[in-house]
């Protein structure tokens, strides 16, 4: 499982990245609000923790931005404040739970494993670009009338595109969270390059807009509006 924390403290953010690597999360730190809203655009986790106060980027711009651009990655929130109408500010811009600082990491812990839970219960079972729809549970896509029929790593290349529709996916991405090698072990340029030409020949061919791009000399992008 892997979390993103958003923590200017130092010493806090030291404090939860040792504590949840010793629990066997995966950690990445954000230490400001620029760089959390960049690594929750560009990469995928199974939880943000969140703080409100940070330089930059405040936690709430980044929750409510989050949310409309349909991230529903579960987000945890720490801040110092605590009063009921920064909870219900935190909890109506789309944070899943709340906790104030100073708080027990036992507690921490118990809220990400509820989170994680619900989480993989009530996840997105359909996900829709324009007019093509992925049904994760049937693993079938359709493009508007047609079904289409692809691999099972078209079909991971495919959902990871659309989880990150609008947002320019790397070569070292796909390495890392397809197919799941640290970049660099191995050279798989070509292979990815061939996959995706692949994969946009089954959902682009035939269709006026174009959804799947590639940005010469720095990745892909899957977006309705063209690159």
């Amino acid at each position: 499982m892997r979390i993103l924390v958003v923590e200017d403290e130092t010493k806090v953010a030291r404090a939860l990245e040792k504590g949840l690597t010793e629990e066997h999360y995966e950690v990445v730190v954000a230490t400001t609000g620029e760089d959390g809203f960049f690594k929750v655009s560009a990469e995928v986790f199974d939880l943000v923790i969140l703080d409100l106060m940070l330089p930059g980027r405040d936690g709430i711009e980044i929750l409510g931005t989050m949310r409309k651009r349909g991230l529903l990655t579960p987000v945890l929130v720490l801040t110092a404040r605590d009063s009921v109408e920064d909870r219900v500010r935190g909890l109506d811009c789309g944070a899943d739970d709340y906790l104030v600082k100073p708080f027990a990491f036992s507690e921490l812990l118990a809220r990400i494993r509820a989170l994680l839970r619900r989480g993989r219960i009530d996840d997105v079972l359909k996900l829709q670009a324009a007019d093509l729809e992925m049904d994760l549970v049937t693993r079938t896509v359709r493009r508007g009338d047609q079904t289409l029929d692809l691999t099972a790593r078209e079909f991971e290349l495919l959902e990871y595109l659309i989880r990150h529709r609008g947002h320019t996916v790397s070569r070292e991405m796909l390495v890392r969270d397809v197919w799941q090698i640290e970049p660099g072990l191995i050279p798989l340029d070509n292979v990815i390059d061939v996959q995706v030409s692949r994969l946009r020949k089954k959902v682009d061919q035939g269709f006026s807009a174009k959804l799947i791009h590639t940005l010469r000399g720095v990745g892909f992008l899957l977006n309705e509006g063209g690159p």
